[in-house]
């Protein structure tokens, strides 16, 4: 049977290009909303980059915004490897951060590295406990995992609200009339160590190593395996003797665990205690769903998700200077935000449906090219 070559790398090429001309378009549909509000959009996405990437703290500051949503969308693949949803991200970076914290809190006569050590693995473990209760749900109960884990985030939320402003708020403000809810300052032994002089630490180092590791965990290991051939066709992995429902349970176990240490660094590496302004993205800064997207323009790839992720984290840095020297309304930047999620995630929608027309048109193509399996060499003479 011969093929195509040529046309199907350029059909490859084109698909992995999605994502983004998906983003051009949507900048494009922002320049026509910056020409409604008076501004010029050559200037502001000038601004919106000289925000990012225009000196080193720029770039430190991108660097510090990727890291959580390269976390959660080394997850987010591994979820969607086997076909489920974490939309749960949110609450599973609050627990995961406040696990952590109290690590830091309760153990503050040990070593300052020994301590960050066990917070990261307690966030670890926080998140991938908050997790598995949705996969556990999807596998052996059937409640559908986009309502369970969306559920979820409400119950840490409220959780972190209630702990913040009692148990684990700071002594200082449980003395004023304010009571802001947040916990007391971790001890400058336990904060991650800083790479230059900058706002950048240790974590982006910890989250680009661990791309690399979750790329040999789908890929090259016995678990991924058995991961993606649920995600291909769970029926077909339960013939071939593979448990679906335990493998549904560690994808999300996993994908919570990604986003648990995500939180833990966000406290370790940034925030050094946990605050919040009473919703999620005061604490999170909607990295739990921005962290999808970015695994989305990564086409949910480990690797991927790298660069995407330094993407969207130069997109939110950039944003924040581009309102500055514009004087745009901050609707307008939720409005950008929310324009490139949304095109990105059409495109990967239309990828998969490119792919899915194309293994049709290869499917219905093959019983005319390919030779009779037991032919007589006289058959295939003529």
């Amino acid at each position: 049977m011969k093929r195509n070559t040529s046309n199907f790398s350029f059909a490859q090429i084109i698909d992995a290009a999605l994502p983004v001309f998906a983003g051009l378009a949507a900048l494009g549909i922002g320049a026509i909303m910056l020409l409604a509000l008076g501004a010029n959009p050559i200037q502001a996405y000038s601004a919106l980059l000289q925000g990012a990437f225009g000196s080193w703290n720029a770039i430190a500051e991108t660097t510090v915004k990727a890291v959580p949503l390269m976390l959660v969308g080394l997850g987010i693949c591994i979820a969607f490897r086997a076909s489920v949803i974490n939309i749960g991200g949110e609450g599973q970076m609050i627990i995961g951060a406040l696990a952590a914290t109290t690590i830091g809190l309760v153990f503050t006569d040990w070593p300052g590295w020994l301590v960050i050590i066990m917070a990261m693995v307690t966030g670890f473990l926080g998140g991938a406990i908050w997790g598995a209760i949705p996969g556990y749900l999807k596998a052996y109960f059937r409640v559908n995992e986009i309502l369970s884990t969306v559920m979820m985030n409400a119950i840490a939320v409220n959780l972190m609200n209630y702990l913040l402003r009692g148990p684990m708020i700071d002594p200082s403000q449980a003395e004023l009339a304010s009571k802001i809810p947040q916990t007391a300052r971790l001890l400058q032994a336990f904060h991650l160590p800083r790479l230059v002089p900058t706002r950048l630490h240790l974590g982006v180092l910890i989250a680009v190593i661990l791309a690399f590791v979750v790329y040999v965990l789908l890929f090259h290991t016995t678990l991924g395996y058995r991961i993606r051939a649920v995600g291909h066709n769970p029926d077909a992995a339960r013939y071939g003797g593979i448990r679906v429902r335990r493998q549904v349970v560690i994808a999300l176990l996993l994908s919570g665990a990604f986003a648990g240490l995500a939180g833990a660094i966000q406290v370790y590496g940034l925030n050094y205690r946990m605050i919040t302004d009473g919703s999620a993205s005061g604490f999170t800064g909607s990295a739990g769903f921005n962290g999808i997207v970015a695994a989305l323009f990564g086409q949910l790839h480990p690797l991927g998700t790298v660069p995407a992720s330094f993407v969207f984290g130069a997109l939110l840095v950039g944003a924040n200077s581009l309102q500055r020297a514009m004087q745009v309304p901050s609707a307008f930047i939720t409005a950008l935000n929310g324009l490139v999620v949304v095109f990105v995630v059409s495109s990967e929608i239309w990828r998969r449906r490119r792919q899915h027309r194309r293994r049709l048109e290869i499917a219905r193509s093959e019983p005319e090219t390919l030779e009779p399996a037991f032919a007589t060499p006289t058959e295939k003479q003529s």
